[in-house]
């Protein structure tokens, strides 16, 4: 068992990081590798710590490797190996997964790798060229270069050159070196700017050289000869790949996003593929003798496009992408707790599966008009959108209409969205009172859909509450005779039966109003301003985080305040419910996630995070706590422990001081947490319940039904599952011998089959003999401790127990010493109080057996009559007790509370 107190070095007690959604590239280049067994082609792209490898066939991720100390800077790779650099250090990882080399050396970042055969060349940030042999991890040579001459910003091996690289510098020279001799072969004078890519050409001896100044020049390394020029007006060269499928063709990338497409044989612009990525262009791939062109960029997105059409450009073939801007809301779709739909600051609506990663979806941009939005292109967008700011779902009918309405900052109009035809709706829902005159300052603030899917509820910052039908988009109702809250709304929200609705302002009311009618039912002052409000629909309870950090929680029937709160040291971003409403989990820009427990109104779970939570969501199943984070790409999923592991869930101290948890990687990480887990476990002492809680309490044993309740009725048993007919005797088969019965097998002789006849008189000397039991009893009468014999009679079945009481008796082999003794047996468990069902099933049992003998022997009476009086007052205590708890429960059920 793990309680808080125990996990502070753990961080949470209640969660474990379990794995990241929406993260595929980062500003890093990707690296494309050939598999020769699998024959087939793998790309690897770097994402914060760790790196992903796809197949390029379907774009599915293969493999995430094991998270390094700190973020990639730097990623490479030859047949075998993967190379990513991190801070100063150079990892080399075997089956894109586990690092089986580290090369340590530099005392600067490095930012440039290349793999050189059995070599592995390494830069850094101070000008210190490295060269490594892979197996050994030892140095092979070291090239220092002076920053303000020569500063080596591009590095590649020209193909069939042996033993030699080429190095581009920020000062606009390259240089030809050969490390085997560590001589400088060839200096090129440069072209007036600094070098940003290196890549060679199909052609030997030819390379092209990418600029800060937006010009490609295609050179002869071998003659010093350009062969051509180009220049792109978007800015520096960030990447160069040249098609190898029988086309002369040369594509560069560029930091707005797009790709221009060259023609080597008419030495002119081919195309252009605008808006490839919405930010600049991290690597361009042409696959190998295929018409396919792999990019990735820092806007979190890896893009194929085939070029199988008449213009020459490329068209979308498979993507995968996750939101470019940090998330600002998530919530769960649906009961199964499968998607997690999520809002960005990109202003587009996501859906991540947390199942695989091909059942995500992306329902675009939103945006005024969509028609002029596709003419326009995204990078001159005006009808684009603001970012959603906070948004309602429901699946009840979003196959026939819109699901899902959001509002978006600093907007007064709230969009709905479909989630079956993953876009934007066609309702756009805005009051009649801003449709002409457009006054400043007025935007929607809250929403929510209800439970049917049929009506949306819409708060402003006016104080105005709507309601619309999403089917129509038409205006049902307002709330209030002009508006609900004389000031802005902060949350709207309706119950599970379409009976109330709830709304919230920043004066600090809550208010309760019929649904239908739009009557004012109870207002309630919280006597502060309330900043988000949620509702748990099946319990009725409504979660309110107020802006003095603190946090009130209301039930809605009897529109109470049931509890408060506090602890929070910053602004309160998001509130959570546990599917069963027993929890309710708090994220707040102070980093900490705290888990609240309702029914004991403590605080049982806090944990801090590097970045501080925007948004939670927690999944519909309880298995998962969904998070996104300030100035992070992904969504974060954190596993319930009380799921699969005993978890104490203790009331924190006042000043428990929570520990920082790392956020968790792209892949499950299961086997620490569960290495972890187990440690904690072995060290703690698991709680043993005593056999009695308190000597007044009647407590009962903790054996099965069985082996007591049906004591008096064995008779009956016995009779009903008596055989009808005898056993039939198989007839005898002449040619086996006869055997004598015994552990070692004895033919029989004729003597033996021929002796005489045997007796059928049975010899009681074996029955005569006293019992285990009847020896006990015998010993307690004499030191009054009858814990040896209650213990025994517990282990035996119903049977051995009729038989053990049934020879108490003198005619069974017993004595009238013996059975005073198993009455006075009965007289000590009722006075402790234990095993008090037992107690009653043997005595009942043994007043059948021996009520003759009972009633004629004085002792026995004596005993009898001493033993009645206690088993009443007992009794009538109980029977009091029962007719106090029905009564209590009649009334709850009955009363009209």
């Amino acid at each position: 068992m793990m309680s808080p107190e125990e996990a502070g070095s753990g961080g949470s007690a209640l969660f474990a990081g379990f794995r990241a959604l929406g993260l595929y590239s980062g500003p890093l280049a990707h690296v494309l590798r050939f598999h020769r067994r699998h024959r087939e082609f793998y790309l690897a792209a770097a994402v914060g710590r760790s790196f992903h490898t796809y197949n390029v066939k379907k774009l599915g991720i293969v493999a995430v490797s094991n998270a390094l100390p700190e973020n990639i800077t730097c990623l490479a790779a030859d047949r075998m190996l993967v190379f990513a650099s991190c801070g100063s250090f150079l990892y080399a990882f075997a089956r894109n997964k586990e690092v089986v080399h580290t090369y340590k050396g530099h005392k600067a970042d490095v930012h440039l790798v290349l793999p050189f055969g059995d070599h592995v060349i390494s830069v850094d940030s101070d000008n210190v060229l490295i060269i490594w042999d892979i197996q050994s991890e030892e140095e092979y040579m070291q090239l220092n270069f002076d920053k303000s001459v020569f500063a080596v910003s591009a590095l590649m091996h020209p193909s069939t050159y042996l033993n030699k690289i080429l190095l581009g510098s920020e000062q606009g020279s390259l240089q030809l070196w050969n490390i085997k001799s560590n001589k400088l072969l060839y200096t090129f004078p440069g072209w007036g700017g600094g070098v940003t890519v290196l890549q060679q050409a199909p052609a030997v001896d030819v390379v092209a050289v990418g600029l800060v100044s937006g010009h490609i020049i295609v050179h002869n390394i071998k003659f010093d000869e350009m062969l051509m020029k180009f220049q792109q007006d978007w800015g520096p060269i960030t990447a160069i790949s040249f098609r190898t499928d029988g086309h002369p063709v040369m594509a560069a990338g560029s930091p707005v996003g797009h790709i221009g497409l060259w023609d080597l044989e008419e030495k002119k612009l081919l195309g252009q593929m605008r808006d490839a990525h919405s930010t600049a262009i991290s690597g361009l791939s042409f696959v190998q003798r295929e018409p396919l062109l792999i990019s990735n960029g820092s806007d979190n997105a890896i893009r194929v496009w085939i070029f199988d059409g008449p213009g020459g450009t490329g068209r979308l073939l498979k993507y995968r992408m996750g939101h470019s801007a940090p998330p600002t809301k998530i919530r769960y779709h649906g009961q199964n707790g499968q998607q997690i739909l999520s809002a960005g600051q990109d202003s587009t609506l996501q859906s991540f599966s947390t199942v695989h990663e091909r059942f995500n979806k992306s329902l675009g941009r939103g945006s005024i008009n969509k028609k002029k939005s596709k003419k326009k292109g995204l990078q001159y967008d005006t009808m684009a959108l603001p970012p959603i700011t906070t948004f309602a779902s429901e699946v009840a009918r979003q196959s026939d209409w819109d699901g899902i309405i959001a509002c978006h900052q600093g907007y007064v109009t709230c969009t709905t969205w479909n989630y079956q035809k993953t876009s934007m709706g066609i309702h756009k829902l805005k009051p009649k009172d801003f449709s002409k005159n457009k006054p400043l300052g007025v935007y929607a603030t809250a929403v929510d859909i209800t439970s049917c899917g049929n009506f949306a509820v819409i708060g402003l910052t006016t104080g105005h509450v709507d309601i619309y039908n999403m089917q129509s988009g038409i205006h049902r109702g307002r709330y209030g005779k002009e508006k609900a809250h004389e000031s802005s709304i902060r949350g709207v929200a309706v119950d599970g039966l379409n009976q109330l609705t709830i709304t919230a302002g920043s004066e600090g009311l809550i208010k309760f109003w019929k649904f239908r009618t739009t009557d004012l039912v109870h207002s309630t002052n919280l006597f502060a301003s309330p900043s988000k409000m949620l509702l748990h629909r099946d319990s009725g309870i409504l979660g309110i985080a107020m802006d003095d950090f603190g946090i009130i929680v209301l039930d809605i029937e009897t529109r109470r305040i049931v509890r408060r709160f506090s602890g929070h040291q910053g602004q309160i971003n998001d509130l959570a419910f546990s599917p069963d409403g027993r929890w309710l989990i708090t994220a707040s820009m102070d980093c900490t996630i705290r888990t609240w427990d309702l029914p004991s109104g403590c605080l049982v779970d806090s944990f801090l995070v590097d970045s501080a939570p925007v948004s939670i969501s927690m999944s519909p199943t309880g298995d998962f706590l969904a998070s996104c984070h300030v100035d992070d790409l992904g969504i974060y999923l954190w596993s319930n422990r009380s799921l699969y592991s005993l978890v104490s869930l203790r009331p924190l101290p006042a000043d428990y001081e929570p520990s920082v948890v790392m956020l968790p990687g792209t892949s499950p990480s299961q086997d620490v947490a569960v290495t972890e887990e187990e440690e904690t476990t072995d060290e703690m002492v698991e709680y043993d319940s005593p056999d009695q809680l308190g000597e007044a309490l009647v407590t009962l044993s903790t054996l099965p039904e069985s082996r007591w309740k049906n004591l008096l009725n064995l008779d009956v048993i016995k009779q009903k599952n008596k055989p009808k007919e005898p056993p039939k005797v198989p007839k005898s088969a002449p040619f086996f011998i006869p055997t004598i019965p015994g552990l070692v097998p004895r033919y029989a002789s004729i003597e033996h089959e021929k002796d005489g006849q045997q007796s059928k008189i049975v010899d009681l000397g074996v029955l005569a003999q006293k019992s285990e039991f009847h020896m006990k009893l015998e010993e307690a009468l004499g030191n009054s401790n009858y814990e040896s014999p209650i213990s025994f009679l517990k282990d035996l079945g119903p049977s051995n127990i009729e038989t053990e009481l049934r020879g108490l008796s003198p005619d069974g082999g017993g004595s009238i010493e013996v059975m005073q003794s198993f009455l006075r047996m009965t007289e000590a468990m009722l006075n402790t109080k234990r095993d008090f069902e037992l107690a009653q099933a043997y005595l009942a049992l043994f007043l059948k057996l021996h009520f003759n003998i009972l009633s004629s022997e004085p002792s026995l009476l004596a005993e009898i009559s001493r033993l009645s009086p206690q088993l009443e007052e007992i009794w009538i205590h109980l029977q009091t007790l029962f007719n106090q708890s029905l009564c209590i429960l009649n009334y709850i059920k009955t009363a009209l509370l």
